[in-house]
């Protein structure tokens, strides 16, 4: 009897729960043959009620964890139960979920192998398919606890992220405060966000006070629909890339004028060929600037300078939206009213996009909110997709990115 136990517990089910009958030794590796003692017998899977037999079929087989290298089956004899609610169905078992071929511990562990490693790696350690470890992730990613994770939420940031060519993007919501994902799904619009919002529920939304985004118009207007109360914060990266892409519409238009015209498929030379090497020196911030990169600004300031008073602009921007205190705010007003006397398009149109974002703008001065932990989490994504090397469906994805980053990660069967 003490085998027995200790058999059950090496291949993780509950001898209390569970009669180890015999043990044989067949042409496939080890086949363990269990039995739900009486008090979880003829149970249904999805409610757990206790039922009256229907009928008896055939035996059962469940791969269960490996003995060293031996492949381990559990074979039982389950029979078919009529639930009052759910009607006929294949009684539960103790050792496995419903419609599952693997026990609970092997798709534990399967789980944990899928999060740490890519799905081929985990496959061929567990002597399974990919397809396998693809559908164990499904069903643990079923069961983590969506409410948990919505409960007790302040502080989100919304973002989207391409996961396939042809514009296919995903909605990503993150929890600041606890640092982790717990929204991700196809399709970043406003029915999607919306959809996240239904979701929360009018208390828990009424219970957000700041949410981060990139500034996209279609986040913008669905939060102050749906989240009035809450203060929206412009992500400053984002913020300083309009004014980098801004000046690189300037500097486009400078190589324009001096370039000399020798073909499209001829390189760039003379005074055209400076401009276009000078793209890092114009992009980067000064206090990255090589010696090199130095000189080719002071050329261009000396040189060019339209070109290198878009380049101060740029540079105005990124000191304003990244200082702290009631200076920060004075600066961007007063580079607002710089910009607009700039005569570069480009920044007079910057100007006007920075003014209408002017109160998210501010609100991330004052609180320091940024995206910066959902961008974090976006590349965590792209890394998920890559090391599989793509997913034939999203939902994949969104499973294994759930079960990586929403905090409630797969442990290893103890």
């Amino acid at each position: 009897m003490l085998s027995r136990r200790v058999l059950a517990r090496t291949l993780g089910v509950d001898a209390k729960t569970v009669r180890v009958d015999r043990v044989e030794l067949v042409a496939e590796g080890i086949e363990v043959r269990l039995r739900p003692r009486i008090r979880f017998r003829w149970r249904c899977p999805h409610c757990g009620a206790r039922c009256a037999r229907y009928d008896q079929r055939g035996d059962r087989r469940w791969r269960a964890l490996d003995l060293g290298r031996t492949k381990v089956h559990v074979v039982a004899a389950v029979p078919r139960v009529r639930c009052v609610e759910h009607g006929v169905v294949v009684a539960g078992v103790p050792w496995a979920r419903h419609d599952a071929r693997h026990t609970l511990a092997f798709e534990q562990l399967a789980a944990w192998c899928a999060v740490e490693m890519s799905s081929s790696a985990a496959s061929r350690l567990l002597r399974c398919t990919w397809r396998t470890i693809g559908g164990i992730v499904a069903r643990a990613a079923a069961d983590l606890n969506d409410e948990e994770l919505l409960d007790g939420v302040t502080r989100i940031g919304i973002d989207e992220i391409s996961y396939r060519r042809h514009h296919r993007y995903l909605l990503v919501v993150v929890d600041h405060d606890r640092r982790r994902l717990i929204h991700a799904v196809d399709g970043a619009n406003k029915q999607t966000l919306a959809a996240f919002f239904d979701r929360l529920g009018p208390d828990r939304t009424a219970a957000i006070t700041h949410v981060s985004a990139d500034g996209a118009p279609w986040i913008t207007r669905m939060v102050e629909l749906r989240c009035a109360q809450a203060t929206l914060c412009a992500d400053t990266f984002h913020v300083v890339q309009w004014a980098t892409n801004a000046l690189d519409e300037v500097r486009r238009e400078t190589w324009n004028q001096v370039r000399t015209r020798r073909g499209r498929s001829r390189k760039a030379t003379g005074e055209g060929k400076v401009l276009k090497d000078a793209r890092w020196s114009l992009w980067k911030n000064p206090e990255h600037l090589s010696d090199r990169e130095h000189a080719q600004l002071d050329y261009i300031a000396a040189t060019h300078p339209r070109l290198h008073r878009a380049w101060a602009l740029k540079e105005g921007l990124r000191v304003a939206v990244t200082a702290v205190g009631p200076e920060a705010i004075d600066a961007l007003d007063h580079w607002i009213g710089w910009a607009q006397r700039s005569r570069l398009a480009s920044f007079v149109r910057l100007a006007q996009r920075i003014r209408a974002y002017r109160t998210a703008i501010i609100a991330t001065i004052e609180h320091r909110l940024t995206n910066a932990l959902v961008e974090s989490f976006n590349t965590k994504i792209r890394l998920i997709a890559r090391r599989a090397f793509g997913f034939h469906r999203v939902d994949a994805l969104i499973a294994l990115a759930r079960l990586t980053l929403s905090g409630q990660r797969p442990q290893l069967p103890t």
